[in-house]
């Protein structure tokens, strides 16, 4: 019998019965030898998001991340947590508290794929805007998070660039503002362009570029590897130069979004990079399985170990 199989069986069981981690360890050490064996196994701290592991732990939020936790993840990231009752926001932060899991990023406000949103100075957008950031700082609260995703929305083709950038700064310094006293950070998120025609915000430079303008400990870089190879490349190099605005990294290999080792970027190197240069920070794994079911699932910690392995 595979490790995984017997976690998920016994998941539910071993909370019933009080079990705990070390009492699930010790039987499945006991199965298979061979399997990494204690939480925490990864150098970094990866988050997985809700229905990557949905085949071996069921649809159920809470055993989610429990088998997250049981596969050794130290943190979870869920763009739809907002959205979520509190009463489920509660229930999911208890869990983690109680697995060890960090909050990763959850997305602060309603998003404009296709019409200017920060860029064209619209006040009544941005105060649309502040509102949905104070409603995140009460979300953030209750499922313990410190990092939420921002994007600024589409291009204003009426207006130069320059006054969009001044538009964005401003409404990002009022946000700042609310979230300083909080100690939480919103994460600005450049997107490429194959998959977000029209973005205003895409390449870690210009992030850059924003985060020294509002200079703000709250207004940070959330550097997708993903988004960043199919628009700019030059990954270390460029993670590198931005470093000292970066907060958060996602990661989904190219082509297909999928787990590391399914594309072209050599996550190893890269995780080797920012661990060498001391990243304590959270890697969310916004990306798809390469493969369905339980092997897929299989396939993409298998992934993260191989990935891992520095």
């Amino acid at each position: 019998m595979k490790r995984r199989n017997f976690v998920k069986d016994n998941v539910m069981l071993s909370g019933a019965l009080g079990f705990g981690i070390p009492g699930l360890l010790a039987q499945s050490n006991a199965i298979e030898s061979n399997s990494p064996k204690l939480p925490g196994q990864f150098k970094l701290k990866y988050a997985p998001h809700l229905g990557m592991f949905e085949a071996s732990a069921g649809k159920d939020p809470i055993n989610q991340l429990n088998f997250m936790a049981d596969m050794g993840f130290t943190a979870f990231e869920d763009n739809q947590m907002k959205g979520r009752s509190v009463a489920l926001q509660q229930k999911m932060a208890n869990t983690m508290e109680k697995r060890g899991l960090s909050m990763g990023v959850f997305v602060a406000h309603e998003i404009s794929w296709n019409q200017p949103n920060l860029t064209n100075g619209d006040l009544a957008l941005r105060k649309k805007f502040l509102e949905e950031i104070k409603g995140s700082i009460e979300v953030a609260k209750r499922v313990n998070a410190q990092w939420m995703t921002v994007v600024p929305g589409h291009v204003d083709l009426r207006l130069s660039k320059g006054y969009q950038t001044a538009h964005v700064v401003e409404s990002l310094k009022q946000a700042s503002a609310l979230l300083e006293p909080h100690g939480l950070i919103m994460v600005l998120e450049p997107l490429n362009f194959r998959d977000h025609p029209g973005l205003f915000l895409t390449e870690s430079p210009q992030a850059y570029e924003i985060c020294k303008a509002v200079d703000s400990p709250s207004c940070k870089i959330l550097f997708d590897i993903y988004h960043q190879q199919i628009q700019e490349g030059n990954l270390i190099p460029n993670i590198d130069a931005s470093w000292d605005e970066i907060a958060y990294f996602q990661v989904g290999d190219n082509p297909g979004r999928k787990e590391p080792t399914t594309g072209e970027i050599n996550y190893r190197n890269v995780f080797k990079h920012i661990y060498d240069k001391g990243f304590k920070g959270i890697v969310g794994m916004e990306h798809g399985n390469s493969r369905p079911g339980v092997d897929g699932e299989q396939a993409v910690i298998d992934a993260y170990l191989k990935s891992d392995s520095f």
